[in-house]
């Protein structure tokens, strides 16, 4: 088991992809694995792949070419597949006299290419790509919900547009759940119980990609999101309400004008 996989190199790439709502990691017994928590293997001629049960895979210096075939190999283990993937991508540089940092240029500085050094990377990475894709879905649906809401100011109907935002709103809702039962995007890894050392490297990653602001930012959005699918269901059920009387009153008034006929022309 090779501990630095690119222990010669100066610079190599990093491109994350989010390819699934989930991959089944556990299934990955026919690949070496170089380690686990999370999963580190083989990919392409030189490059290794990192993947992540929330349907993220992390790729070290793997060629387009390779990348397609790999992503097919392990395509069986994907669940609910994301076509096309939301994709991040970097440049890493290991400098063993620097100091472990991001650069103005926005690539990553590591002091070597050790497996534990790319598992934080990749778990960085991973975090930040499943963010971009939730950060997408949700500014969609805020473009759906701002006309919807312009239009229940005025007294409109909300309709067919209301029902299908607010099934969009129910798969954006799910994200919530997926995020904090899977990904744990506020958590640490586990691999820092075993490499503290390691610590200081994930804190500067994870303030660079910003992933507890972004989070926080997302659970407002969510929250925001969550409270207009009540609104919108409170208007149509009041709406539903109102109309049922009515029709209620429409069949007493009918009953009152049979009885009045019966009474006054029957006979």
């Amino acid at each position: 088991m090779d501990a630095a996989p690119f222990s010669a190199r100066e610079r190599l790439s990093a491109r994350a992809l989010f390819v699934g709502r989930r991959i089944d990691v556990r299934a990955l017994d026919r690949v070496e694995r170089l380690a686990d928590a999370p999963a580190v293997v083989r990919a392409g001629e030189h490059g290794v792949a990192v993947l992540f049960r929330y349907g993220v895979l992390v790729l070290f210096d793997v060629q387009a070419r390779e990348e397609t075939d790999f992503i097919d190999s392990v395509a069986p283990l994907i669940d609910e597949r994301v076509d096309p993937p939301e994709s991040e991508e970097v440049e890493i540089r290991i400098e063993p006299e620097g100091s472990e940092r991001v650069d103005p240029q926005g690539a990553i500085v590591l002091t070597a290419a050790g497996v534990d050094r790319l598992q934080i990377v990749a778990d960085i990475l991973a975090k930040s790509v499943v963010l971009a894709y939730y950060e997408a879905r949700v500014a969609q649906v805020f473009d759906r919900i701002e006309p919807l809401a312009a239009n229940l100011r005025r007294g409109g109907h909300s309709g067919r547009a209301g029902r299908e935002v607010l099934r969009q709103i129910g798969d954006v809702l799910l994200t919530q759940q997926n995020m904090v039962g899977r990904v744990e995007v506020a958590e640490k890894p586990d691999l820092l119980w075993e490499r503290p050392e390691l610590e200081r490297l994930y804190n500067r990653l994870r303030d660079e990609y910003e992933l507890r602001e972004r989070h926080r930012a997302l659970d407002r959005k969510l929250d925001l999101i969550a409270r207009t699918a009540e609104t919108v269901l409170e208007l149509q059920q009041t709406r539903s309400s109102l109309r049922v009387e009515w029709y209620i009153v429409a069949l007493i008034l009918i009953e009152i004008v049979l009885t009045l006929y019966q009474m006054f022309f029957a006979h």
